[in-house]
């Protein structure tokens, strides 16, 4: 058996913060949190259920 480190948070930060990022750059006039926070958190809600199935295996085993 072995330990393996996974930075999970850092992973969720930087998907925000780019995915942000890219809304900003193709949206400059919409500065609402509410629009650009949408697609944020469908990116990070998708990269939970990657990583929750993918990469720890935990899917059906709640």
């Amino acid at each position: 058996l072995s330990v393996c480190k996974i930075n999970i948070d850092s992973d969720l930060r930087l998907a925000m913060t780019g995915t942000i990022r890219q809304f900003m750059d193709e949206h400059p006039d919409k500065f609402d949190p509410r629009e650009y926070l949408k697609p944020a958190r469908a990116n990070i809600k998708e990269l939970v259920r990657h990583k929750l199935v993918d990469v720890l295996g935990c899917a059906g085993k709640a």
